[in-house]
């Protein structure tokens, strides 16, 4: 579990993160949404130390984690695997050595469980026996699968995805949301997606926060999400036709 208290977040004179708090648990996938600028991905640069908290605290199973020294740090970001938005594949690099990155820099496993490690990670995301093709011959939701292939091969105890479905076609982002929700699942991991994709909230929001102005302005569910009474979320959800069916649907 993550839990996130009352923490803020200036950058010389604006306020872009004002006292929030938000609670994420284990096996579920937790949703950070909001409008484009609203402060979503530097509260998940604040959670894993990219940026610096003017107050607050972000502890991981109870630890405070902005509090501990640089090693301990370390340790924390060990069962920590990222799904970076653009994929952030490593264009010089084959897929099987993508894969094997965090392996090679966190584990002492020998070359022969990397291997094997790093072929389950490529079977979980439909990609096995791909290991020797390189990014630029991937698709882009064969980069994102390669990308979450990766960031789970450390077996982490919590995810982040930031925008996981940004630059996919419809069908390819329901692959990559119902991969996310199965594997958070199966491996029981807190995982945080950071999304303004009203699908992805609509299929695989268990937990949500809306971001507004910097402040957590609603926390709820999918389900809760249809029938918030909350303007501004409202506002949010249903700026667009397609959820504007999902609502009538949903009542009908």
């Amino acid at each position: 579990m993550i839990e996130i208290k009352n923490i803020s977040k200036s950058f010389g004179n604006h306020l872009v993160i004002d006292d929030v708090s938000f609670n994420c648990f284990p096996s579920k996938t937790n949703l950070i949404i909001g409008e484009t600028g609203c402060g979503k991905t530097t509260i998940l640069k604040l959670m894993v130390g990219l940026h610096t908290l003017d107050k607050g605290s972000v502890l991981y199973d109870g630890v405070d984690f902005p509090a501990l020294s640089g090693k301990a740090k370390q340790e924390v970001r060990k069962d920590i695997g990222m799904l970076f938005q653009g994929g952030a594949l490593f264009d010089s690099l084959s897929l099987e050595e993508n894969v094997r990155f965090p392996l090679d820099m966190f584990t002492k496993l020998s070359r022969k469980e990397k291997l094997e490690r790093v072929n389950f990670c490529l079977q979980r995301v439909k990609l096995e026996g791909k290991n020797k093709l390189y990014p630029a011959e991937l698709s882009g939701g064969m980069k994102k699968r390669a990308a979450l292939a990766r960031a789970i091969a450390n077996n982490p105890k919590y995810l982040f995805c930031d925008e996981p479905n940004s630059g996919l076609d419809p069908k390819t982002a329901i692959v990559i949301d119902e991969l996310i929700k199965s594997i958070t699942e199966e491996f029981q991991m807190t995982t945080i997606v950071i999304t303004h994709d009203m699908n992805s909230v609509v299929e695989i929001g268990e937990n949500i926060m809306f971001v507004h102005n910097g402040k957590n302005w609603w926390t709820g569910t999918r389900k809760e999400v249809l029938t918030t009474k909350n303007q501004e979320l409202h506002d949010f959800v249903f700026a667009s036709s397609f959820m504007k069916n999902i609502f009538k649907t949903a009542k009908s």
